[in-house]
């Protein structure tokens, strides 16, 4: 690997004994992968944030670092809200141990936004190469905004920002993010118009088939927000860091990809319509990836004057609450739970639930998994009315 004279240093430990490790964490990484040299990057986003998920010796890791970021770095959400945290039932201890990763990550520099939607808070160009973790971000980075990023790991992810570079390989190289796989969406059925819950169960099916190749879609139009719910549901159930929207995505409008030969899926609307299934709800969840700004108003005019009688939360960014400061109030005076900083799947916030309707494909793979409760999946307008739904007996 060649290396430039800046990158050389690091590696000789010029600047500092975790400076040095970094580089080295990133050159054995990018020999792995067969990469030639680095690339400056204009971001990261870190994952590893939750206590729940990285332990005590994730933490005792963090604590052995000494040096900043060299780039705009956030975190990803982290197991519990910053604050309003014991009235959600967080233990001391577990708050304690969860205080003391977020100290370590202040000091290395890193912005304590907490949130898996860092394309709302960093100014992304096409192009830019970026070292990002969360695997939605990383899909909706590549795909609707045409950055550069593979899916890094918490501390690849860490590394790299340390020294603002990040091995050339995969998806930095725009020869490797063509298409492997054409899926084409057959409307038909009386399932009606695609919702953005649709997107997230048309995600949840795609990602399963596709695996870690990219898949190139046909017959669809979605919005931005309904290509987030779509690229986090494939990164979830698959590991899909990039799709291509025929006519929509960046990278599909500017390359003539040649479509001829590839493997080809048919997916029908009513096949995913499916996929939002009914059943008993014990507690409803939204935000999977983050609520954005755009959402909260939404959602606060359909509580506006109601009470919720099954208990609802609502994951988000800290900025966005401050943000929507008023339309919040109307929300949690339904009796709803709006939470920043973390989020249902890395908190142990639903696991006391059996069943959870969400409005996510993504949270439709993970909550299961992680959380222990089954998973439903629904419109944002179906999750809503089902927290204001009396419970069952």
């Amino acid at each position: 690997m060649q290396l430039d004279t800046l990158e050389q240093a690091f590696l000789d430990g010029e600047h500092g004994e975790t400076r040095q490790r970094m580089m080295e964490l990133l050159v054995a990484l990018g020999k792995v992968f067969g990469a030639d040299r680095m690339v400056p990057i204009a971001s990261a986003q870190v994952s590893g944030a939750s206590y729940k998920t990285i332990g005590e010796w994730g933490l005792r890791w963090l604590q052995g670092l000494d040096a900043r970021v060299a780039v705009p770095t956030v975190l990803n959400p982290v197991g519990m809200p910053r604050e309003g945290w014991r009235e959600l039932g967080i233990s001391p201890e577990f708050a304690a141990r969860q205080n003391e990763v977020l100290e370590a990550y202040r000091r290395l520099g890193v912005r304590l936004e907490c949130t898996c939607t860092p394309y709302y808070l960093i100014r992304v160009q096409y192009g830019q190469h970026l070292a990002w973790a969360e695997s939605s971000a990383v899909a909706y980075a590549n795909s609707v905004l045409g950055a550069r990023t593979n899916r890094e790991g918490g501390p690849s992810a860490l590394a790299a920002a340390i020294v603002g570079r990040t091995p050339f390989y995969g998806l930095h190289d725009v020869k490797q993010r063509a298409p492997a796989l054409v899926l084409d969406v057959e409307a038909g059925g009386d399932a009606g118009p695609m919702t953005t819950a649709h997107y997230g169960a048309l995600g949840f099916l795609a990602g399963k088939h596709a695996g870690n190749r990219i898949p190139y879609f046909r017959g669809i139009r979605p919005t931005r927000e309904e290509m987030k719910a779509l690229g986090a549901a494939m990164a979830a159930t698959g590991a899909v860091a990039l799709f291509h929207v025929e006519g929509i995505t960046p990278d599909a409008r500017i390359f003539p990809y040649d479509l001829t030969g590839l493997e080809r899926m048919f997916l029908s609307q009513k096949e995913v319509a499916e996929v939002l299934k009914e059943g008993q709800v014990d507690a409803v969840a939204l935000g999977c990836p983050h609520c954005g700004p755009e959402d909260l108003p939404q959602i606060a005019s359909f509580l506006r004057g109601k009470t919720v009688k099954k208990p609802l939360f609502i994951f988000t960014a800290a900025w966005v609450l401050e943000k929507e400061s008023e339309t919040v109030a109307v929300i949690r005076r339904s009796g709803a739970q709006v939470v920043a900083d973390t989020c249902m799947v890395v908190s142990p916030l639903m696991e006391g639930y059996r069943t959870v309707m969400v409005d996510s494909g993504k949270a439709l793979a993970y909550v299961p998994s992680l959380c222990g409760a089954m998973a439903r999946l629904g419109t944002r307008e179906e999750c809503l009315r089902e927290a204001l739904a009396a419970p069952a007996g």
